[in-house]
């Protein structure tokens, strides 16, 4: 059967990746459906990367200069695309982008990071919450989801290599871990997870200090989660771990 390969990746900033000689659709051989994160540039700061031969590209921008933005890159053009979530607190930080292919909402989404001492905690469940509504209103168009992206959540403690000393870290607060497991409580999948429930090391962020990712002391933040009526179409679930250039590196899942 034909397949459909997404990926997803926070690039931390797409014209630095640019500077290095890689191409963010071209990361991931055979990609047929590319969503980033934290692009931090507007298209016409990137110029022949707004608008890539032989790809469809549609971009989301933050108001504020050189920050957060999405982006969802396909080789077949989008029925529909649609910025943000129609929510104002959110939207104006070009957190979400969103293209309808047929019945299937493919949506690029950069979650707030809840910071120190759990400062913008408020901020990312309502981000969270939102999420759960933007969601539901695509599938009540009849679409299915397949939610790409940086929720900047380790889920369990198999996501992150030191779960015990982050207990109190953003990305690994009580709350976030809560909302994560209430959002699969809904029925979306975590595939990725599904098809490896004991591989621990398997992360796709590293800090930069240290060297933690040639340790490989990361976590799992970047998911590609599938509503429940798509789980039967999942044929793979892949985190890219070779892939360098960000501080993150791409996941991926393929949809028969």
């Amino acid at each position: 059967m034909p397949r459909m390969l997404a990926v997803s990746w926070n690039v931390n900033g797409i014209r630095a990746v640019a500077k290095k000689g890689i191409v963010p659709w071209e990361a991931v051989p055979g990609a047929d459906i590319v969503a980033l994160q934290e692009v931090r540039a507007r298209t016409d700061q990137i110029g022949e990367l707004a608008e890539p031969e032989g790809w469809h590209a549609s971009w989301f921008a933050a108001e504020k200069p050189g920050y957060s933005g999405v982006a969802i890159v396909s080789r077949s053009k989008p029925d529909e695309v649609v910025e943000g979530m129609g929510e104002d607190d959110y939207d104006r930080e070009g957190r979400v982008i969103t293209a309808r292919f047929g019945t299937l909402a493919v949506v690029s989404a950069y979650f707030p990071n809840s910071q120190e001492l759990g400062a913008r905690i408020a901020y990312k469940l309502g981000f969270c919450a939102a999420m759960e509504r933007h969601l539901a209103a695509w599938r009540a168009r009849g679409c299915g989801t397949l939610l790409l992206g940086d929720y900047n959540i380790a889920h369990q403690p198999i996501d992150l290599a030191r779960p015990a000393d982050n207990e109190e870290n953003p990305g690994y607060l009580p709350q976030e871990r809560a909302w994560f497991s209430r959002y699969l409580s809904l029925g979306y999948r975590d595939v990725f997870r599904e098809r490896n429930p004991s591989l621990a090391g398997a992360y796709s962020w590293w800090t930069m200090r240290g060297g933690a990712r040639a340790r490989n002391v990361g976590w799992r933040i970047d998911y590609g989660t599938v509503s429940p009526d798509l789980a039967d179409r999942v044929a793979d679930a892949r985190i890219h771990a070779q892939v360098m250039g960000s501080d993150h590196c791409p996941v991926s899942v393929t949809l028969r």
